[in-house]
């Protein structure tokens, strides 16, 4: 069967293919404190287990556990611990077709918090559709993507079609935590010869992401009252030093490191806390900050030891810190991914994809981290990242999704089991 043919039957009957994704959207998912302090996963992941099994879908669902974390981190280095897993389990559902290739589909059911609520033009968990597009908190991150893997096996069962090798789906928690999800999924030993992430990716095929690291520094100063500055000592003025020297460090990296599908290196700080009032020399000062660090050329072991490194020696040219040292907390990471672009996967895409929209993908990398890393480093699966939506719309207000985008990639998807599974 044709594109063409597939298209049409799409066509017939679009708000049947619509609806999952709406009841889904309507349903809180997020992570709570970046999955740290638990996660509301599971009404969604009860709604998408029900759907994959009406679907013919053989079902499990998998408690997630620390146990499988700390595993992930003494064998990979790979895992965020400490995470309250109170009713967060993953989903896995089997699809199974002839005897051809089999391919996973991979997308995280948590979302980030909704955040200004008040600007949001309609409520994040409305599922509203305007001018052509789904609003939602998580419709596009990832949602879309998730619910379009499933859809995409729906539409070959609606078009008669056998599946030529066996389809999984794998719906995850605990991703926004760091991962958590998959990680636990890969070390249960789930694989397939290829995963596709469904990942929004800005309409290009992703073949490597960078790796990132956070960190926590707290600074310790001496409080006093304004007026007699000269008898403290800010905690705000010494994060600041620590932060330039960090900014030195950026610099290095920028010059240092290069890669073909990827942006330089960065360092970003993200939040700073002091002080109480502007009356009073601060006593403490806390920022947080999220490296990004390219495959092959750079590693996680080396991100840590330089940006120690860095603490230390700017701390050690200063009379207050040298002896009131900042405390360093890595509070989550990731490691990198490169995909070999010449795999046959690579081509099996770009002819599903080719049928759909008539042109050839751009081939790219990421800044983002995602689970891509996961299944490529510790699965040992060929996996690329294809999903519909815009990065921008991800963690924004009044999040969306394009209907056309989100039926055009379900097209691409059964595309591709089709020709990748035969």
């Amino acid at each position: 069967m044709t594109y063409k043919e597939l298209n049409t039957i799409l066509e017939s009957k679009p708000q049947e293919y619509l609806s999952p994704l709406q009841d889904l959207v309507a349903l809180d998912t997020s992570c709570i404190g970046h999955g740290i302090d638990g996660g509301r996963e599971k009404a969604g992941q009860d709604y998408i287990a029900q759907l994959m099994r009406q679907l013919g879908g053989q079902v499990k669902i998998i408690p997630m556990c620390e146990e499988d974390i700390q595993k992930g981190i003494s064998e990979y280095g790979e895992g965020n611990p400490g995470h309250v897993y109170k009713d967060r389990s993953n989903v896995y559902a089997t699809f199974k077709g002839g005897s051809g290739k089999s391919l996973m589909f991979n997308g995280h059911i948590d979302t980030i918090p909704a955040e200004d609520e008040a600007r949001w033009s309609v409520p994040p968990l409305s599922a509203e559709v305007r001018d052509g597009k789904l609003y939602g908190l998580g419709v596009c991150d990832m949602k879309g993507g998730l619910m379009a893997s499933v859809m995409a096996v729906k539409l070959l069962k609606d078009a008669g079609i056998d599946l030529p090798g066996t389809v999984f789906i794998t719906s995850v928690a605990d991703e926004e935590g760091g991962g958590n999800g998959s990680i636990a999924a890969a070390i249960q030993g789930l694989k397939a010869d290829s995963v596709l992430v469904c990942e929004p990716t800005s309409d290009e095929l992703i073949a490597a992401t960078m790796g990132f690291v956070f960190f926590r520094v707290e600074v310790e100063g001496l409080s006093i009252h304004s007026g007699a500055k000269w008898l403290g000592v800010s905690a705000i003025d010494k994060c600041l030093k620590l932060i330039s020297a960090l900014g030195e460090l950026e610099h290095k990296w920028l010059l240092q490191y290069k890669h073909p599908l990827l942006p330089p290196p960065n360092l970003n700080v993200g939040t700073i806390r002091g002080g109480s009032v502007g009356s009073t020399v601060p006593g403490s000062c806390m920022f947080e900050t999220c490296i990004h660090y390219h495959p092959g050329t750079m590693s996680h072991n080396q991100i840590v030891q330089e940006f120690t490194q860095t603490i230390a020696c700017a701390a050690d040219g200063d009379i207050w810190l040298r002896e009131r040292r900042p405390k360093l907390t890595m509070y989550q990471s990731g490691g990198a991914y490169e995909m070999n672009i010449e795999h046959p996967f690579v081509r099996s895409f770009e002819r599903a994809f080719t049928a759909v929209r008539g042109v050839t993908p751009k081939i790219t990398g990421s800044p983002a981290g995602c689970d891509s890393r996961i299944w490529r480093n510790i699965a040992g699966c060929p996996t690329l990242q294809y999903g519909p939506g815009f990065m921008a719309q991800c963690h924004s207000v009044d999040e969306y999704l394009d209907l056309s985008v989100y039926y055009e990639t379900i097209l691409i998807y059964a595309q591709l089991i089709l020709d990748w599974c035969k």
